[in-house]
């Protein structure tokens, strides 16, 4: 359930260590929380945050009564029952090229908050957990929680799902949800 999918990164080396065997060899360097897949030979221009075309995060939400205590540095509890389907609705206004002004966190240093969001989502699992999915061409910092934060307005019905255009339009990070907690955000896909 909480597979960790996406995570790219890329150095230079002059190792002598065979491709096939790189992973091996780091693995058996690193901490037990840390683990190497795979490893190949890229292009000497590739950076792996920078010439990526797509990035898929996911945020969980437990929206159980009780929460869990194995799990909860790995989700969001959020006890109140939340309208699942005005998240739905309210997740679909962020699709499309926007300015995200009103999703960023102060102190951001991108020069634009202008992005693309190629498919947004709500989905109810049979876990009492929500999953909000967002796949686009590039993130401000903190904007997947605060777009989280903004849909669970929606779902605690205290925003109305027809509002999200008028929030976005309004470039005025006031307007939008609160930031919700790191635990729950996760990198699933990075397509190159």
């Amino acid at each position: 359930m909480y597979t960790l999918f996406g995570q790219v990164a890329n150095f230079k080396t002059n190792s002598n260590i065979p491709i096939e065997k790189f992973a091996i060899a780091i693995n058996s360097n690193l901490k037990k929380s840390i683990l190497i897949k795979s490893a190949e030979e890229v292009d000497e221009r590739f950076h792996s945050r920078l010439t990526c075309k797509k990035k898929t995060y996911r945020y969980i939400i437990n929206n159980s009564r009780y929460g869990t205590a194995i799990y909860r540095n790995l989700e969001t509890h959020i006890p109140a029952k939340l309208n699942v389907e005005k998240m739905q609705e309210a997740v679909k206004y962020f699709e499309g090229e926007h300015d995200f002004k009103a999703f960023k966190a102060s102190g951001t240093s991108s020069k634009s908050s202008v992005r693309t969001i190629y498919k947004a989502e709500v989905k109810q699992m049979p876990s009492e957990r929500i999953y909000i999915e967002l796949t686009g061409n590039g993130f401000l910092y903190n904007m997947v929680r605060i777009i989280s934060g903004t849909l669970v307005e929606v779902g605690l019905e205290k925003i109305e799902p027809n509002k999200i255009l008028e929030i976005i339009n309004s470039k005025n990070r006031e307007n939008a949800g609160k930031t919700l907690p790191p635990q729950g955000l996760y990198l699933i896909n990075v397509e190159y």
